[in-house]
């Protein structure tokens, strides 16, 4: 595992980050969660516009052009070696004051960490996952943004650390109002009746880079992925349901509470699975 951190590559475990930096004291900043598939890095340049607007809508000046960044982010990965592999590419407020006022902070902080994949197992995703629904819902939009890709997770992650402290592997977030909004850290696909459906970003949904993916692979196929709300009730009656992500990749929902979702032919997971690899390839940037 290698990280770009203070203008070095270095082992990550070896990195260092001051007790006053604000990311770490409030969560003040901003990432991009970036697959690596057959030796290229998926959509670099649409992770990295992404990046700069999620910053953009925080008042989170770049420490550095993005054309540098690209940069930073294709040496740590040569420097990892790995064709499989994740980026988290974080950029944080900087250190400042032990007081919440972000102008206090004066140099924004530019980490890249890469590192291999282990975001579910391969068991896992053979049986398809089993999701259970959180009891802590997804914060309306007024409230945070879910295109802003802050550094604050506390919401995805005490969803989480329920379901797996009670026997899950994921959970599905919904909204304040019972809508689906995605999974811990990926979006969530439904097939409705032969329709492909996922929730929209007013739901509380993050608009993946891997669920736009999805659409552009089903649009050249003839089809169309729908937006609108989806409840528990839509899930457990589809056909089937399977997430995406950067960090999960595509990979099927076999159960929601204990429920079995769907049954054991998922045409369209499978469709979209076929496809991956050649579109995955012909949107990488090399390393």
């Amino acid at each position: 595992m290698k990280a770009w951190y203070e203008g070095r590559i270095v082992d990550a475990a070896n990195c260092r980050i001051p007790v006053l930096d604000h990311g770490l004291l409030y969560g003040d900043g901003v990432f991009e969660g970036i697959r690596i598939s057959a030796g290229r890095v998926f959509r670099l340049d649409c992770h990295l516009a992404r990046l700069a607007r999620s910053a953009r809508a925080i008042g989170l000046d770049l420490p550095c052009p993005l054309d540098t960044i690209r940069g930073i982010v294709l040496d740590t990965a040569r420097a990892h070696g790995e064709a499989e592999a994740y980026v988290r590419l974080l950029v944080t407020r900087g250190v400042g004051e032990l007081t919440l006022d972000p102008t206090a902070c004066d140099e924004p902080r530019l980490i890249c960490i890469v590192a291999p994949i282990r975001l579910f197992d391969e068991a896992a995703r053979r049986r398809g996952l089993r999701l259970m629904t959180a009891a802590v819902r997804r914060p309306r939009s007024d409230q945070l943004d879910p295109q802003v890709k802050s550094l604050n997770y506390l919401n995805n992650v005490l969803a989480k650390r329920d379901a797996r402290l009670k026997g899950f592997d994921d959970a599905l977030l919904l909204n304040d109002v019972g809508h689906v909004a995605e999974a811990s850290a990926a979006n969530v696909f439904a097939d409705l009746d032969g329709e492909l459906v996922t929730p929209p970003p007013s739901d509380g949904a993050l608009p993946g880079l891997t669920r736009a993916s999805l659409f552009d692979i089903a649009r050249a196929a003839g089809s169309e992925v729908s937006q609108r709300s989806l409840t528990r009730y839509d899930l457990l009656a589809a056909r089937e349901v399977f997430l995406s992500g950067s960090g999960a990749g595509l990979v099927a929902v076999a159960s929601l509470d204990g429920t079995a979702v769907g049954g054991a032919d998922r045409p369209w997971l499978a469709a979209l699975a076929r496809a991956w690899p050649d579109y995955a390839q012909a949107h990488g940037t090399p390393f």
